[in-house]
């Protein structure tokens, strides 16, 4: 028992309540107004939902929120599925005639009402990391999501505003999306004016069977994609959407589930592809701010959704909940006692007192006090 989104907008908004069940990672890219984010097994029993309302089970594209819906209607409450989930509420809008300057208000917004929050912390990372330098060629890598397609206007901004040449081309790699989400991320790009060039792979075919570390493995496969395909297009540089809140989250993931300490870096040169460079023009853009950037020009984008995700298969699913998410939910924790924990974690890996350390590693070796104790 489903309802589609047609007939969700035919309904009075005070006669149901919208629930979403996805995951905390794919909820920061991007939700429905007015949801409620939650898990299944707490919707009985929240004080966030009203139980006199037909609840609408909202997942990523309608089949494990088929499954709740069910088993809530067993339980005596009104509940129906969203058919096609949250793709397909996407896919409405985009339906809806656009807006004709939106791009320039989207430029507009960097300018002036985002100017601090992401505008100068996007050039002091450019500046403070020299990121991008005189004769670059820069692939910038689109995934659909608001973190790459904000780092693509950014660039453009940059480009107006250069003090030497460089150019900058947007690549979008298409590992196998489905018709929708490869839609989402044209119309996007058509609608804020990025001149995209899409090249196709079959990289989620090649890892949908493997049993272990799929999604590692498709991470690995994604980079060295895009690092052939740009240097194909004569490029010396790849840039990738990652944020400031993912570089304290790779840090505290290495310490609690790695066993060692080292950060994301903001630029990394190539092992494998010469004269190839990996740069993260958001290294100090909090994501807080990319969301605030999104909503507020009422932009709608999609987690890079794979068959795995497509099926909903680890929807709110404890056993494979990322470890990112608990890492998300842990600083959030410790923020609440100290205001000041994301910073420190940050900075933490800027002043690392090698006097202090039992071992290091560099350049691969691995070095212990103890080698210079007794010369001291």
């Amino acid at each position: 028992m489903g309802i589609s989104v047609k007939e969700l907008k035919e309904l009075d908004e005070s006669s149901y309540q919208i629930i979403d069940i996805r995951d905390q990672i794919e909820i920061t890219h991007g939700s429905i107004a007015g949801a409620v984010a939650i898990k299944p097994e707490e919707i009985e029993n929240s004080e966030k939902i009203d139980v006199s309302k037909k609840l609408i089970i909202c997942c990523s594209r309608g089949k494990f929120s088929n499954e709740v819906a069910e088993d809530l209607r067993q339980r005596g409450l009104n509940a129906e599925s969203l058919e096609g989930g949250y793709i397909a509420w996407i896919m409405d809008i985009m339906s809806e005639p656009q807006e004709l300057n939106k791009a320039k208000d989207v430029e507009q917004s960097l300018r002036k009402k985002f100017k601090k929050t992401i505008w100068s912390r996007f050039t002091k990372a450019i500046n403070t990391y020299e990121l991008v330098k005189p004769e670059d060629v820069i692939a910038v890598c689109i995934s659909g999501g608001k973190d790459s397609m904000l780092m693509a206007k950014c660039f453009q901004e940059l480009k107006l505003h250069n003090k030497f040449d460089f150019e900058v081309k947007f690549l979008v790699m298409d590992p196998r999306y489905s018709a929708e989400n490869r839609k989402v991320i044209e119309e996007n790009a058509k609608n804020l004016n990025v001149p995209i060039t899409v090249f196709e792979t079959d990289i989620f075919d090649s890892v949908y069977h493997v049993e272990k570390s799929p999604c590692y493995l498709c991470a690995r496969m994604r980079r060295g994609y895009l690092y052939h395909f740009a240097q194909e297009l004569g490029c010396n540089k790849i840039a990738l959407g990652h944020h400031y809140d993912d570089v304290i989250e790779t840090i505290l993931m290495g310490m609690l589930y790695g066993a060692q300490i080292q950060t994301m870096m903001p630029k990394l040169h190539s092992t494998n592809f010469e004269g190839m460079e990996l740069i993260r023009p958001l290294y100090l853009v909090r994501e807080d701010d990319i969301k605030a950037w999104r909503d507020y020009n009422e932009l709608h984008f999609i987690q890079c959704a794979c068959k795995f995700t497509d099926t909903c298969s680890t929807c709110n699913n404890e056993e494979n909940r990322s470890k990112r998410v608990e890492i998300k939910e842990l600083i959030k924790t410790l923020k609440q006692g100290n205001p000041y924990v994301e910073g420190n974690i940050f900075k933490s890996v800027e002043n690392v007192n090698l006097d202090t350390v039992v071992a290091y590693k560099q350049n691969g070796e691995k070095h212990y006090f103890l080698e210079g104790y007794d010369k001291e």
